[in-house]
């Protein structure tokens, strides 16, 4: 007890006191007298040796969390299917080969689930998108890194005529996302008509195949060629601008395995839109 109580710099009675505390805690008795001494009981005996296991494993917690740590560990990261394909596929990709212990876990969300998803702490990370006519907001909780802009055109069947008038068609917008009905509302206000909104599709594949079937047009992004049966026409005002973001609640940035990715996701300082 003494030599605890030199090696600690504390006193013995104090030593005695934390001993008492912790036979409480997992309600055994740890030390028996010998004579003037102590020694451990059975179950003392069995504590300590779990205790080598317990302090490694606070150490290994320790350097894990360290910000200068190697990344190790799995992000959980949300995103919308464009952001996974063009931005997140590759990065894992890549990360198999340079970073080995890093995991990443995939799931498919819009931008108004992403928000409870954070707030909840069910993800880590979340591949967001807002129009620049529909901007989003991200509170103080939140620290959000730019990841690209795509312009977006409006999607019609490809035997539309150049020149055809669109403003008596019906639209197909996005079910979980209203901020596109949003956008779609001022491209109708620009252009004197009011938007009829008869179908919603999330895929953009089947957005497409809606458009093909003659059901109605669309946005699509202007950056990739449409499939078949569809043609892109430009709109001439308001531009429509996609932008993504990956978005993480502030404070948790500096875990390594979240800040690599940020770091390989994000471009320029991390910024906050409203």
């Amino acid at each position: 007890m003494r030599a605890v109580a030199d090696e600690m710099d504390i006193t013995t009675s104090t030593v005695s006191q934390q001993i008492a505390a912790l036979a409480g805690e997992v309600g055994a008795t740890l030390i028996e007298p010998v004579g003037r001494n102590v020694r451990l009981t059975p179950a003392g005996r069995r504590l300590a040796d779990h205790s080598v296991a317990i302090l490694a494993a606070v150490d290994a917690a320790r350097l894990d969390l360290d910000p200068g740590a190697e990344p190790a560990g799995t992000v959980r990261v949300s995103g919308f299917a464009t952001a996974i394909r063009r931005a997140l596929l590759p990065l894992i990709a890549d990360l198999h080969q340079t970073h080995p212990r890093v995991r990443v876990s995939v799931l498919e969300h819009e931008p108004v689930e992403q928000f409870a998803l954070l707030a909840a702490d069910d993800i880590d990370l979340a591949l967001m998108y807002d129009f620049t006519l529909a901007p989003a907001t991200f509170d103080a909780s939140l620290v959000a890194h730019p990841m690209f802009t795509v312009p977006w055109s409006l999607g019609v069947p490809a035997d539309t005529p150049d020149g055809a008038d669109l403003t008596g068609r019906d639209w197909i917008v996005n079910s979980r996302n209203p901020s596109e009905q949003d956008v779609v509302r001022m491209i109708g206000a620009v252009a004197g008509f009011t938007p009829r909104f008869v179908h919603q599709a999330d895929s953009l594949a089947l957005l497409q195949d809606l458009i093909v079937a003659g059901l109605g047009v669309g946005l699509l992004p202007a950056d990739r060629p449409p499939q078949a049966g569809v043609r892109l026409v430009r709109l001439n005002g308001p531009e429509v601008l996609l932008r993504a973001w990956a978005v993480a609640r502030r404070g948790r940035e500096a875990w390594p395995p979240l800040a690599l990715l940020l770091s390989r996701l994000g471009r320029g300082d991390p910024s906050a839109a409203s």
